[in-house]
């Protein structure tokens, strides 16, 4: 009998490795058996090492599944916001079906604190959200500037601290540590 209880995780702050962290959880969970799907609310199409590498585990047992969505970053105030809204609201539509549906055993909202910060989702759909997840579901959330009322929700949040970054000394962003 399964008893494990399903955690809501919060990953964020100024700091890099958020989306790491839950990377890495994600191995460790399809190393365990477990089903992981990963939805990432910002990053568009670029392309990623991580892509790569979940299609590999993927191909190498199922289990785990990577779904990019979004338009890229945006900033406060730009015309194009309406746009990236209906873009978060695409992905969004996809977790809410995909965390009722109860067939993963982790899922991972990448960047979507960022998108709730930027009022590309809504505190209504936040609650969606959470109340959809099914009680054995673990529910990751990565990005910069998590809400109060999803810290407030949370079972675990860490918090990033940004002390030193190599874009502090003109360093460009480098393959297998940044994408």
């Amino acid at each position: 009998m399964d008893n494990r209880r399903g955690l809501v995780i919060v990953h964020t702050g100024e700091g890099k490795g958020k989306t790491t962290a839950a990377l890495g959880m994600a191995i460790r969970s399809w190393g365990n058996g477990m089903r992981v799907l990963i939805l990432q609310f910002i990053k568009g199409s670029w392309s990623y090492g991580e892509l790569k590498a979940i299609a590999t585990l993927n191909d190498a047992g199922g289990r785990i599944e990577i779904r990019q969505g979004g338009l890229g970053f945006t900033r406060k105030g730009n015309k194009d916001v309406e746009e990236h809204r209906r873009a978060a609201e695409e992905l969004l539509q996809s977790a809410l079906h995909e965390i009722s549906g109860g067939t993963w055993d982790m899922i991972i909202l990448d960047e979507f604190n960022y998108a709730y910060s930027f009022g590309l989702i809504r505190q209504e759909e936040l609650e969606q959200i959470l109340s959809a997840r099914p009680e054995q579901t673990h529910l990751i959330f990565t990005g910069r500037n998590a809400s109060e009322e999803l810290i407030d929700r949370a079972d675990l949040v860490t918090e990033m601290h940004l002390v030193k970054h190599p874009y502090q000394k003109g360093i460009k962003a480098q393959r297998g540590i940044e994408f």
